[in-house]
């Protein structure tokens, strides 16, 4: 007579599936570099009476610069949502 013997199901090739895995995936995760991002220099501004966003970010621009780039920067900087400016507010402009 034969006797049938039931499978048992083990560990093994999912312990050897894991450490094959982590083998393969350890190296590539160990070579990442992690940079610091460089500080940043702020000029602070007091808006007067008829300042506006515009002409605040043209006069802190390059002659070579982007004006545009420039006003997208002192929002961010400063948090804004709108472009209106209250005079005696004060603006960090990126140097």
């Amino acid at each position: 007579m034969f006797v049938t013997r039931r499978k048992r199901f083990t560990l093994m090739p999912l312990i050897a599936l894991g450490t094959l895995s982590l083998a393969v995936s350890l190296p590539t995760l160990a070579s990442g570099h992690l940079y610091a991002a460089s500080p940043q220099h702020f000029q602070t501004v007091t808006v007067r009476s008829g300042d506006d966003l515009w002409t605040l970010a043209a006069a802190h621009t390059s002659p070579s610069g982007d004006v545009q780039a420039m006003v997208d920067r002192v929002m961010a900087a400063n948090h804004l949502t709108t472009a209106t400016l209250q005079p005696g507010q004060r603006l960090r402009i990126p140097i």
